[in-house]
């Protein structure tokens, strides 16, 4: 997919990882459109890279009414929808039985499941049933692309991420099917598992235990650039023949159990 003037919706789009997918996209010629419940940080990258190439809207990934919104506004901007990016998501530790004995509340378990893997197959949807009717943008009849964001956690979970790994998990699980499916309308979908990487939440941590986390990644032995996940975001969206894959995007990290 040559992604000139090609429209990309991106979860979680005003920070982290999908702020670097977005300066990506918009890189290549693409126009974005930022889903993120921060309207400040979202008006700030409209700012940042101009609104001809940008929007911005406070979507809740969880809302059905919320995304809906949010995908009819992208539409009025800019006219299409070829490419989602679901970098919407949470990951507070929490143990299923904590210090004191006591069991993890079941509607802490749920939030969690209901943002990453909820709210990632909510808007997955939504979109699709929109991208359908694209026209083929490519000689294979191509229509768009979804590229989910799971975690290596889905692979190697630690203690105190029983709802974080088990939400990743069903992204992964779900994407070979749905990428079957799609494909009568020429939509692929991928899922990226990225490993360490320096994220805001990661950046807030002292040196030191930044060093510590980078010395745990086999090679290279550093947290990974946010650039680095969104060099992988453009090469999914670009590539034709790359569909109903899950990549491990780590360094080659396997995750110790604590």
């Amino acid at each position: 997919m040559d992604l000139q003037n090609k429209v990309a919706v991106v979860t979680g789009g005003a920070s982290g990882l999908g702020q670097a997918a977005v300066r990506a996209l918009v890189a290549k010629g693409a126009k974005a459109v930022i889903f993120d419940l921060n309207a400040e940080a979202g008006a700030a990258m409209v700012a940042e890279l101009g609104s001809d190439k940008v929007f911005a809207a406070q979507v809740n990934v969880t809302d059905e009414a919320s995304v809906q919104s949010g995908l009819d506004q992208a539409m009025e901007a800019f006219g299409d929808l070829h490419i989602i990016v679901n970098c919407a998501g949470i990951g507070p530790p929490a143990k299923v039985i904590d210090r004191e004995g006591q069991p993890l509340p079941l509607d802490s378990f749920k939030k969690i499941v209901d943002i990453n893997l909820n709210g990632t197959f909510n808007v997955l949807r939504l979109a699709a049933a929109k991208m359908q009717h694209n026209q083929p943008v490519n000689d294979d009849q191509g229509r768009g692309v979804i590229i989910n964001v799971a975690s290596v956690a889905a692979f190697d979970g630690q203690i105190g991420q029983p709802a974080y790994a088990a939400s990743k998990a069903g992204i992964v699980g779900m994407t070979l099917p749905i990428a079957r499916e799609l494909a009568r309308y020429g939509i692929r979908v991928n899922t990226i598992a990225p490993g360490l990487f320096m994220t805001p939440l990661a950046a807030s941590l002292p040196e030191a235990a930044i060093e510590s986390l980078g010395k745990s990644v086999e090679y290279p032995k550093r947290l990974g650039n946010p650039e680095e996940f969104a060099h992988l975001v453009v090469c999914m969206a670009e590539n034709d023949y790359f569909n109903g894959e899950t990549v491990r995007l780590d360094g080659s990290i396997r995750m110790a159990a604590r």
